[in-house]
């Protein structure tokens, strides 16, 4: 719905207002995002279902999850499927370059200086002082994803799946991909699509 509401809005000036506001969003992303892909989990959360209402909760928790589903990095994944939903392959684009932009250029930029300044104390601690932020925005899109599960599922089902995903993953070694598609098969099996037992 917001896909073609996107789309049909207006003339070209909106498509260029929807490209910038693109651009705006996933360098964002791209810049703050910290420590990988997992950390910029909550910074798309954040300019795609909060700042801009691309999504609703629900739609970046599916597409958050078919993502992590499939090989590659995750903030690409992310950037191309967004983008491309907003503004076709022109939105796409926007946003990847926008999201592996900042990456590339801090990169060399800032490699180059810890490289030569490696054994200062001050280049030790400023890495050691983002894990901790970093560690919270995760556990707040984690609550966040739990609330939704528990008003969804109800609180048994939520807590259940949530000690076994973790028991799977954490005590077992099981990768996260693997677990996102057995869940998806089980969806999609026949006898699951009928009235069960509940």
């Amino acid at each position: 719905m917001i896909h073609q509401k996107t789309r049909t809005a207006g003339a070209r000036p909106s498509r260029v207002k929807l490209n910038a506001e693109l651009f705006a969003a996933f360098f964002r992303v791209g810049i703050f995002g910290f420590g990988g892909g997992p950390s910029s989990i909550p910074l798309f959360h954040q300019e795609v279902v909060k700042k801009y209402k691309w999504m609703s909760d629900d739609e970046f928790g599916d597409t958050l999850a078919l993502a992590n589903t499939m090989p590659g990095p995750i903030a690409t994944k992310m950037a191309g499927y967004i983008g491309y939903r907003l503004g076709g392959i022109p939105g796409s684009m926007t946003a990847l370059v926008a999201t592996v932009l900042p990456t590339v250029f801090l990169m060399v930029l800032l490699l180059t200086i810890l490289q030569s300044n490696k054994d200062l104390p001050w280049v030790s601690s400023m890495s050691a002082a983002v894990v901790p932020v970093v560690g919270v925005m995760l556990a707040v899109l984690t609550w966040d994803f739990l609330k939704k599960s528990g008003q969804s599922l109800g609180w048994g089902k939520a807590v259940l799946l949530t000690a076994g995903a973790v028991l799977l993953m954490e005590g077992l070694g099981l990768h996260p991909a693997f677990l996102i598609l057995a869940v998806l098969i089980f969806v999609f099996l026949p006898f699951n699509k009928g009235g069960g037992d509940e």
